[in-house]
């Protein structure tokens, strides 16, 4: 009897201080998974925006300047932005179509940005025509995850 108390003692001498680091350490890492949520979610919208405008400018030329995606959201004024892409859609709302296929345009130019020209020509033909083509509910799931993965680049 004496011999399994000293062994229940002894493990939780050796363990309580694991168990104490773990929990300690289960703390630390669910509280950088929140912030880490936080900060994501907080980016997503900017970097919808920021998709629009990028790619609505590059086709209406309402900016005099070419923004890159990356100055939009790490760089401009929220609402300068907002306005910005406000202007550029003349009068279409955020839900529009237009404006989903000009968010989808943009996020999808951050992905293949690396290409060469003549494969990154390919591939936007190929998703110009796919947004002919796909309904509304694809194309906004679509747009929604291309988001999504495309704000954890911004994160850091």
């Amino acid at each position: 009897m004496k011999h399994i108390l000293s062994t229940a003692l002894l493990t939780m001498l050796i363990f309580s201080p694991l168990n104490a680091f773990a929990q300690v350490n289960q703390s630390s890492e669910e509280t950088l998974k929140q912030r880490f949520n936080e900060k994501h979610n907080a980016l997503i919208p900017v970097v919808a925006v920021a998709d629009m405008f990028f790619a609505c400018n590059r086709q209406r030329h309402t900016d005099d300047y070419d923004h890159q995606i990356t100055d939009l959201v790490n760089k401009m004024d929220r609402n300068t932005l907002a306005n910005k892409l406000s202007d550029c859609l003349a009068g279409e709302s955020l839900k529009s179509d237009v404006a989903l296929n000009f968010g989808l345009i943009g996020c999808f130019h951050s992905q293949m940005n690396g290409l060469n020209q003549k494969k990154y020509d390919e591939k936007m033909g190929q998703l110009e025509l796919l947004l002919l083509k796909l309904p509304r509910a694809e194309r906004q799931k679509t747009f929604t995850k291309c988001v999504s993965e495309q704000a954890l680049y911004f994160i850091k």
